[in-house]
């Protein structure tokens, strides 16, 4: 655990989200090994219904994330002004919604998944195996949801190392239950949903049985728990707003692969690969976005208002820094990176355009990041949601659909960077505005 309230702001901030950082990497890992050894021994066709299946999983699981973001921040509020059963009744009321959500829209998921890969207008040869992977992948989303409700505890009380330790392992049992699944028992894509299914299966139990035996302050019990009304609200009204944007965003990425999905296999496989590594590059300024999150809900807590701004500072320094050296490493080897997943030489050109083009537009979306994470921990999250909303759905899907009748392939990619463009601008004049800062709820 660590009270941000004093000491180091910067030193503080990296040291936070370091082990997040390794931890979000580990678990986008999940989706990388599989593009890899699905591309490598299934084949490129078995590598767009994988990415295929990717946007429907978001929208599935987003509004989850959303609001376990809300008590995230809850929890570290109360951790920040010492209220300890409030913060008990916090993990209870978390634990007992986010089961509840997520058994629902599993069950959604899984019995409209075959409709909604007709709606986005999948090539008919892919849909039995996207198909095939979504509901293997979506029958673990509880235990998904679980180990994410331990996530937002350890975060909320600036434990960042813990979570980390359980993804390595779960990301070293999803490496060889891919292996051993798809290369030696030749099972194909339905091998890789069902590798990482387990993998999450084994993170939740074991995540659960190490906190409750060697957590000083947390416990997780799954009977007796105690439903608190009021903090279930003030979750909702600050997770509900991030969820309901993730769920946007999810809704806008499934948008966008129906336009990709017009332009045959090659390029639904190279935006597959394009997407999986531009996510594991922007991990580092989305960490620091979510350490900041954390930083802000305990200085809030404590009325540390001169710590939140300095934690403000040093996230955006550190976001600069960062983006400037990655850009300059897909640019110089991105041709290489794009050959790790796959051999098929149109597949990796296309997909190096594509990180061309976004990674040069990085430092824009990573000021994005970090205001957003500041208003979260402050629990302003509805201007926030608007403002996603808009530069996706006003400007990103919209600019999508018509440069892509006129650029091709090439339009969609012009437009991520441009709804960046919009959404950091009106960030910055909400965050002028100094409105976020009457939001929290001590």
């Amino acid at each position: 655990m660590q009270d941000f309230t004093k000491g180091k702001v910067l030193n503080q901030i990296v040291k936070f989200s370091l082990p997040m950082l390794a931890g979000n990497m580990f678990q986008q890992l999940y989706n990388i090994v599989d593009s890899i050894i699905v591309g490598r021994f299934v084949g490129k066709e078995a590598l767009a219904a994988v990415g295929a299946s990717f946007p429907v999983i978001f929208v599935i699981v987003a509004l989850i994330i959303g609001i376990g973001s809300g008590f995230s921040v809850i929890i570290s509020q109360f951790f920040g002004s010492k209220q300890m059963d409030k913060f008990n009744s916090s993990i209870d009321t978390m634990t007992i919604s986010l089961g509840v959500f997520s058994i629902i829209l599993t069950g959604i998921g899984i019995f409209g998944s075959t409709h909604i890969f007709k709606l986005l207008g999948l090539p008919e040869n892919l849909i039995p195996d996207a198909t095939l992977y979504l509901n293997i992948y979506l029958s673990g989303t509880l235990f998904v949801c679980g180990f994410n409700t331990i996530r937002s505890t350890l975060r909320g009380v600036g434990d960042s190392k813990t979570p980390l330790k359980f993804l390595i392992e779960s990301t070293i049992t999803n490496i060889v239950l891919d292996i051993i699944l798809i290369v030696f028992f030749d099972m194909g894509i339905a091998g890789a949903a069902l590798a990482t299914m387990l993998s999450h299966m084994f993170i939740f139990i074991h995540a659960v049985l190490y906190i409750n035996k060697h957590h000083s302050l947390i416990r997780f019990r799954f009977i007796n728990l105690k439903f608190d009304k009021d903090i279930f609200y003030h979750a909702i009204r600050i997770g509900l707003p991030t969820g309901i944007q993730q769920t946007f965003i999810a809704v806008g990425m499934v948008a966008v692969m129906s336009i990709v999905n017009k332009f045959g296999t090659n390029v639904i496989a190279a935006y597959t690969v394009g997407s999986r590594i531009d996510s594991l590059a922007i991990l580092p300024s989305m960490s620091f976005s979510q350490a900041l999150s954390s930083f802000v809900g305990q200085n809030i807590g404590a009325r540390r208002e001169d710590r939140v701004h300095k934690g403000y500072r040093a996230t955006l320094l550190l976001s600069l820094i960062y983006c400037v050296i990655i850009t300059l490493v897909i640019i110089l080897f991105g041709s290489f990176i794009m050959n790790i997943f796959t051999t098929d030489k149109e597949v990796i050109e296309i997909g190096e355009h594509y990180l061309i083009i976004i990674s040069s537009f990085y430092i824009i979306a990573s000021v994005m990041f970090a205001t957003h994470g500041l208003f979260k921990g402050a629990g302003a999250t509805l201007v926030p949601m608007f403002i996603s909303i808009i530069a996706l759905w006003g400007v990103r899907v919209p600019i999508a659909a018509i440069l892509s009748n006129i650029m091709g392939e090439e339009g969609i990619w012009w437009s991520i960077p441009m709804g960046w463009t919009v959404g950091v601008i009106a960030t910055l004049i909400y965050y002028k505005s100094g409105k976020w800062k009457n939001k929290g709820i001590i």
